[in-house]
């Protein structure tokens, strides 16, 4: 529940989400990962293509169909918002934001991967917000 509290403090009301549930085919999507490289590295969602935040250019996603909806996500969901508040202005036509990212996707029991095997590893940004994840292994 207060996972939830503070995930309603970082969402703006305009942006659309996703919550894992409600995803039932990630290739209907263009999966993008707005985490930086080395959480990347720990383990992604199966197919991410990882596009960065604080390294983050159009020149990233320039290959991709902008018709395709995009499922963009980082740890808890603040980063993937700004990056596909981005993608949208940049003529992208549906972006969603993964509700409770990276974390969320975990705690559902969702695969995950790293260089292409299933993993339980999940790159929580900070110990602060590693305190969310409860099914996975922590990794700072």
């Amino acid at each position: 529940m207060a996972y939830k509290a503070l995930l309603m403090t970082l969402y703006e009301n305009d942006f659309p989400v996703l919550k894992p549930i409600e995803i039932t085919d990630l290739d209907k999507f263009n999966v993008l990962d707005a985490r930086e490289e080395e959480e990347f590295k720990v383990s992604h969602l199966p197919g991410a293509t990882w596009v960065g935040f604080d390294t983050f250019s159009m020149k990233n996603v320039e290959s991709l169909d902008k018709e395709k909806p995009v499922l963009i996500y980082c740890t808890v969901g603040a980063r993937s918002q700004e990056i596909g508040k981005r993608l949208r202005e940049a003529g992208f036509k549906q972006v969603f934001n993964l509700y409770g990212g990276i974390i969320e996707w975990s705690n559902q029991g969702r695969t995950l991967e790293s260089d292409g095997k299933p993993t339980t590893k999940v790159h929580t940004y900070s110990k602060s917000w590693g305190i969310w994840l409860t099914k996975g292994e922590k990794v700072y």
